[in-house]
């Protein structure tokens, strides 16, 4: 199984690739990928230094345009797909029929892999995708259960990717309704959820902080007390009385434990949530994936999730973490 591994800025890269990936994904800094905050993703010249970086190393990168553009801004997505192909790119990921065509018809060498965002998850989809755009690889949205990857698996006309690490939404595949209705922006259009130009942090007299969102009100952190990222959906809000995580707990998926099934399954690459995250958090749970997966590759009968292993991605994991949820489910 390959390793993917995001790579949020140029440092970022470097760190993956050094610590084991066999490929990382990335974006450009505009909407046309779903990481677009201010500070992030890559310039042509970055990206042309990164690439040289992970090719001289025997590995791959991949450019997210995993966004729709929707009919005034396609030239927009076109053009980041040239870019892309210039500057030596080993494949695309897309979601949307459009940019795919494209990529196609005008770059036939450059790779196209299908986004999580297309949310393809039965046999007569991928080959569609397939038979249209020729995909050579397919990311498997979280809503599967890890039965339903293993059945389409058996029949997928594509080597299929599944995330394996990294925070969890209560939405399907950053198509938030949450982040639209608050700010009239959402992930799979704007490319980013709870723009930070909607974000509102204040010092209360109490010594407490609070957060809002568009003068939504997220939540109030006491003092001392860890604050992540605002999000609608990971908000404290007042229910019955009671002020609690609502919608959903910060949570991280862990499917460590399900590394040789996913690998029995024959899936191919393993993808690490976390482009906004930091150097540390991608140099270190990189690390932990990249021994887990080649300690398998060398001893099967043996393997077993190392506590070691466990307590580094807990470490960085947002909340608790879970297989529950994406992976458990018995749907049939």
């Amino acid at each position: 199984m390959l390793l993917v591994c995001p790579a949020g800025n140029l440092p970022g890269l470097t760190a993956a690739i050094d610590a084991g990936a066999d490929a990382v994904y990335l974006g450009f800094r505009d909407q046309t990928n779903a990481r677009a905050f201010p500070g992030l993703n890559f310039s042509d010249e970055d990206l042309r230094s990164g690439i040289a970086y992970a090719h001289a190393r025997g590995r791959k990168v991949y450019v997210a345009l995993n966004t729709y553009p929707g009919p005034s801004r396609l030239g927009q997505w076109q053009t980041a797909v040239d870019r892309a192909a210039e500057s030596g790119a080993d494949a695309i990921i897309a979601a949307d029929a459009g940019v795919l065509a494209y990529a196609t018809r005008e770059h036939p060498q450059l790779d196209r892999h299908l986004s999580v965002q297309g949310s393809a998850t039965t046999q007569a989809a991928l080959r569609w995708y397939h038979e249209h755009f020729g995909i050579r690889r397919a990311v498997l949205p979280r809503v599967l259960s890890v039965q339903q990857v293993e059945r389409v698996c058996e029949r997928s006309p594509v080597p299929l990717e599944v995330f394996a690490f990294g925070s969890l939404c209560i939405m399907v595949e950053g198509r938030c309704q949450l982040s639209s209705y608050v700010t009239g922006q959402s992930p799979n259009r704007h490319g980013v959820c709870s723009p930070a130009s909607f974000v509102r942090w204040q010092d209360e007299a109490d010594g407490s902080r609070s957060v809002r969102l568009n003068s939504v009100l997220l939540d109030v952190y006491a003092p001392g007390e860890a604050a992540g990222y605002p999000t609608v959906c990971k908000g404290r809000f007042a229910v019955g009385g009671e002020v609690f995580h609502a919608l959903e707990e910060p949570t991280s998926l862990n499917t460590l434990p399900l590394l040789p099934r996913l690998q029995a399954a024959g899936v191919t690459a393993l993808k690490i949530e976390g482009r906004q995250r930091s150097r540390a958090y991608v140099a270190a749970v990189t690390a932990v994936w990249r021994k887990a997966i080649d300690q398998l590759q060398r001893d099967p009968a043996d393997w077993h999730a190392r506590a070691e292993w466990n307590a580094t991605l807990a470490a960085h994991a947002e909340g608790h973490q879970t297989t529950l949820g994406p992976y458990h489910r018995s749907w049939h």
